[in-house]
């Protein structure tokens, strides 16, 4: 999942991305409304936590404008005032939903997992191939009933190619979808991955790469 932290405080905005990203997700941090703006209409996220009162552009601008492009991505919106009249207005902006200041952390992850399930098309709770199994929800993964122990990024490059379901997927969108906006566009970290997650799932393999295209799950009968 990718996520986008649009927070002026610092240290909040840092500690929430230290926690996101220790939960599997690939997270940028804006800090303040310019350039959160720019980074959210240039990158597909899943979801934007989106600090209301931010210097540059407001908060409410970049979620109104989300909302009209008509994006996927989710918009929860934080703010330090939880008034109902708030919170209404929020949503009625566009987000889709709303945390006021302070927060529990576990709540704020609970809620980012829920939205980021909606800003994808509809895929199975669990993937499935021959005799693989990846539970995105408990973040678990087996084959042949064994489980196979993977980092938070092999994870998220196997969960991007079965939700593809023999698609051709391009290194270059497995790098936007799996990692963040500091990794180098010409480095070799998915082809990396991708070799050591075929190690890991052993034989026959079920990864496949089509030369000048990308990879793909193999075709492996049951």
């Amino acid at each position: 999942m990718r996520v986008l932290v649009v927070e002026d405080e610092r240290n909040l905005a840092d500690a929430i991305a230290r926690g996101l990203r220790r939960r599997g997700m690939a997270v940028d941090v804006a800090y303040d409304g310019d350039s959160g703006h720019e980074l959210a209409f240039v990158t597909r996220y899943d979801v934007v936590v989106l600090d209301r009162d931010l210097p540059g552009m407001h908060g409410d601008q970049i979620c109104a404008e989300l909302a009209a492009s008509g994006t996927l991505t989710r918009v929860l919106m934080l703010t330090a005032s939880g008034t109902v009249a708030d919170r209404v207005e929020g949503l009625q902006l566009g987000a889709d939903d709303y945390l006021p200041k302070p927060f529990a952390f576990d709540e704020l992850v609970a809620r980012v997992q829920a939205l980021g399930r909606r800003a994808t098309p509809a895929a199975p709770p669990v993937l499935s191939l021959a005799d693989l199994v990846l539970d995105p929800a408990r973040r678990v993964v087996t084959r042949g009933g064994v489980p196979v122990d993977l980092t938070n990024k092999e994870f998220g490059v196997l969960c991007e190619l079965l939700k593809a379901r023999g698609a051709v997927v391009s290194s270059e969108e497995l790098l936007e979808r799996v990692w963040d906006a500091n990794t180098d566009p010409f480095t070799t970290i998915v082809r990396v991955t991708v070799m050591t997650l075929r190690k890991k799932l052993g034989d026959p393999p079920l990864i496949e790469t089509v030369v000048g295209a990308g990879y793909r799950t193999a075709e492996v009968e049951a």
